[in-house]
């Protein structure tokens, strides 16, 4: 007996549901790999379209778990490699939280660097180069300041609205936030635990308060401050980059005489001459 036909308008239907479960599975992967969901918080989820993805999918854009540890995973877990997610069972999600502990034992923790420094002075530009680098994460904060031109969300920031980001606070999602600019700006606790635990050299760019913040819970995280090669050069730059309003760029700069008398507070100093050298000198301090 032949299956029923599907009518033009159900096979569009069932087109368009198709295209929307790729991309919900394609974007879950994208935040397990940046940090934003924990691998194990997907085990109960009840889109369909998570639920049927693989295994051997999900383990790899773990950070940290590659191709290679993602066969060994299921391997010792004798979970089949095409073995969805929703076909899991108990004892076999118990194995894999057994697995991922003896990752976490076995690698040596990345280093937590708080890089700091007055608007303008590069800290961005510098930090950017790392992001290509396996050695690093680059931290993503969540801002309720508005997108600038040229920016992408997730990717610069994760803009949120005051509202989400109060509940965040409530529920202490935050490793530190602060006040800055007429805006709140704030580093995700779990994403950056996470990545530290895998091994990972963690940045976070962060303003002052926010780094003084980081000083007092966690002793073990190096603070770094960015220096401009003058004060000049530091006018001159806030000026031509022109993303603020004139009242906005005085209210930075006013801000910069501050943060540049807390230099001291910080382990180390890198003055921002070229980008290239201030990379390197980033890099030493993380491998030292």
């Amino acid at each position: 007996m032949l299956p029923p036909r599907l009518s033009g308008r159900s096979r569009r239907k069932a087109g368009e549901n198709a295209v929307k479960a790729r991309q919900e599975r394609a974007k879950v992967k994208e935040m397990i790999t940046n940090g934003e969901i924990f691998f194990f918080d997907l085990f109960g989820d009840e889109r369909k379209s998570v639920k049927r993805m693989k295994m051997i999918d999900l383990l790899t854009a773990v950070p940290g778990i590659g191709k290679t540890r993602a066969e060994l995973i299921i391997g010792r877990t004798g979970i089949s490699p095409s073995r969805r997610i929703g076909g899991v069972g108990k004892r076999q999600l118990e194995l894999l939280r057994q697995e991922f502990l003896l990752i976490k034992n076995s690698r040596k923790p990345g280093k937590l660097l708080v890089v700091s420094g007055p608007s303008g002075v590069g800290k961005s530009t510098i930090t950017n180069q790392l992001r290509t680098d396996d050695r690093f994460w680059i931290s993503i904060s969540v801002t309720t300041r508005k997108i600038r031109t040229g920016e992408t969300n997730a990717v610069d920031y994760q803009f949120v609205s005051d509202e989400d980001f109060a509940k965040m606070v409530q529920k202490n999602e935050f490793l530190e936030w602060a006040d800055f600019a007429g805006a709140k700006y704030g580093t995700p606790r779990r994403s950056v635990e996470e990545a530290l635990a895998s091994g990972k050299n963690v940045i976070l760019e962060i303003e002052l308060n926010g780094a003084r913040q980081v000083r007092k819970n966690s002793k073990e995280a190096v603070l770094i401050f960015i220096e401009p090669p003058s004060w000049e050069e530091l006018t001159t730059r806030l000026i031509n980059r022109g993303t603020e309003s004139e009242h906005s760029t005085q209210a930075r700069l006013e801000r910069a005489k501050e943060e540049l008398s807390a230099a001291a507070e910080f382990d180390h100093i890198v003055i921002n001459h070229q980008v290239e050298q201030s990379v390197a000198e980033l890099v030493s301090l993380a491998l030292r």
